[in-house]
């Protein structure tokens, strides 16, 4: 195995635990010296090190390993955008930093975000605009997302109490909708109804009935009930994990308690250990996940994203809906995959092309500008009311994974996959992108200066001029 040095969170770990280096050096069975020089990555943690320390702290041995910060760094570019143009800083430095002191990095990126909002105001104000404008808050969705991605999209206590629910009251394939519509019935006296307007469920509270549409197929209307039993038998968990990020009452507060109950209902229809063990029996093969389980593709490809418990982990997956036009609804990553805050995607990616072929699965070998490789799949879905004429609802679902967990897919078969020509360039957003010579650019890249001659042209929408020597 390689070297793994990560002095910042093995000093971190300690102060946290209020133990002095003689302390912890007593308990690992080495000298204080030996210690202070693993704490300043002078020295690797060996593997007898590594050992006693998980059996110290009670902490998961990857913890220490070296973590993958491509989110972080990339964020990173993106806030100290001019202080990399103007060689105030490398991008070697910030990577450096995120993967040694990512608490620190962290600090620094949201000085950044402040520094580039309070640039804004002052620009508005010289333009004539009073400059008075706050900073735009971000929405409760965005930080629902942040709350899920600081998790890795794994809530291990709820999936936990999930599967215990799971066993309890007998959740089998075929005969999940029977074994949830009784416990809601003998549990909490809820019994179901049809809903007839135009919403998916109603719960009423006064005559304890939930309505569900009958619109809804037999997988969409588990996920309902399930949901609805999170709701009523973990209520003061799903306060109590929103309470950790949000204050109670908050709008944001109220989405991740729905988040939660949501995570909570998947992990109830499927059970952690029974669909870890289908999902590589039968190699990720969603199609066969979602016949053997009768639920949508959407449902299983994000349950797929969650399977990162401690010993039994799954493929880390990141999981993203994405629209026609580029918005992403949803995404959530069990990986560091950057997902770009500047705006937009890139066109580049298969889940546009997805939209070309619906119903069939896109597989692409992607590489980003740092050179991390990964496996995307893409399939657009449409959904209707049920009506004709009714306006739908088309997008494309993607899940992908680095290329080193590639092999466990049964998508993989007959790819290249250590062949790295083979990869079609991807970036994280037009405007955040480092591939300058790239001719689908659709924004200038940040923080760098644009060569504007006219007397020259070229098929790259926006060259970039030579740095300075």
């Amino acid at each position: 195995m390689g070297k793994t040095y990560a002095g910042a969170r093995l000093r971190r770990l300690r102060e946290e635990r209020r133990m002095s280096q003689a302390e912890l050096a007593r308990v690992l069975g080495i000298s204080p010296s030996y210690l202070n020089q693993m704490e300043h990555d002078s020295r690797p943690l060996t593997v007898p090190v590594l050992l006693k320390l998980t059996e110290a702290f009670g902490v998961d041995p990857g913890f220490f390993s070296e973590r993958d910060t491509t989110r972080l760094v990339a964020d990173l570019r993106e806030a100290l955008a001019g202080e990399i143009t103007e060689d105030r800083v490398s991008a070697s430095d910030l990577a450096d930093l995120a993967s040694r002191m990512p608490a620190v990095a962290t600090f620094l990126l949201g000085l950044g975000r402040r520094n580039q909002a309070l640039t804004e105001r002052l620009a508005g104000a010289a333009d004539g605009r009073d400059g008075t404008q706050e900073e735009a808050p971000r929405s409760p969705h965005e930080e629902i997302r942040d709350f899920f991605y600081r998790r890795q999209n794994y809530l291990h206590d709820t999936d936990l109490a999930a599967e215990r629910l799971a066993e309890d009251i007998g959740i089998r394939p075929g005969e999940v909708v029977r074994a949830l519509t009784e416990r809601l019935a003998d549990g909490h006296g809820v019994r179901s109804a049809a809903e007839s307007g135009d919403r998916l469920h109603h719960y009423d509270e006064a005559s304890r009935t939930l309505h569900l549409s009958g619109r809804l197929r037999p997988g969409q209307r588990a996920f309902r009930l399930a949901t609805q039993l999170a709701l009523l038998e973990y209520g003061d968990e799903l306060d109590r994990q929103a309470a950790t990020d949000f204050p109670a009452g908050s709008p944001s507060h109220a989405l991740a308690r729905i988040g939660i109950a949501n995570y909570f209902a998947a992990a109830l229809i499927l059970p952690y250990r029974t669909f870890h063990a289908a999902a590589e029996e039968v190699r990720y093969d969603i199609e066969r996940l979602t016949d053997r389980y009768g639920l949508g593709y959407e449902t299983v490809c994000h349950r797929l994203s969650t399977l990162q418990r401690p010993r039994l982990r799954g493929v880390p997956f990141s999981f993203v809906r994405v629209d026609r036009a580029g918005n992403l609804s949803k995404r959530q990553s069990a990986t560091d995959f950057h997902f770009s805050r500047a705006g937009g995607t890139c066109p580049l990616w298969n889940v546009y092309e997805a939209f070309a072929a619906p119903g069939r699965i896109h597989v692409q070998i992607a590489e980003m500008p740092d050179g991390q490789r990964y496996l995307w799949t893409a399939r657009a879905l449409t959904r209707h009311r049920g009506g004709w004429g009714e306006p739908g609802k088309t997008y494309a679902i993607g899940l992908g994974c680095e290329i080193r967990h590639a092999a466990r897919l049964v998508y993989a078969d007959g790819l290249d996959l250590g062949n790295a020509a083979a990869a079609t360039p991807i970036g994280m957003g037009c405007r955040s992108c480092e591939r300058t010579d790239c001719p689908q650019r659709a924004a200038p890249p940040l923080g760098r200066r644009l060569r504007i001659d006219e007397n020259d042209s070229t098929f790259v929408p926006y060259p970039v001029a030579d740095p300075s020597p």
